[in-house]
């Protein structure tokens, strides 16, 4: 399934995982250099949902605060 996640870099509160009405918003510390929030991210959800990394991909948004995930099984 795909849903929609508002990213946070840089934030204090992080890790943190948030469902906000229909989407998710997720607070990182990583800083969006060099894809470090990317791969944050990626590995912050799979370890939420008990996936493995690879199952976690993220479709559209790369460059941006607001993505489209793919997250198979939840």
């Amino acid at each position: 399934m795909i849903y929609q996640i508002t990213v946070k870099p840089g934030s204090k509160k992080g890790p943190l995982v948030i469902m906000d009405g229909n989407e998710f918003v997720v607070y990182l510390r990583e800083k969006p250099i060099d894809g470090e929030a990317n791969a944050a991210l990626v590995k912050l959800l799979a370890k939420h949902f008990h996936l493995p990394k690879t199952a976690i991909m993220i479709k559209a948004g790369s460059h941006s605060r607001k993505k489209l995930v793919e997250i198979p099984n939840v």
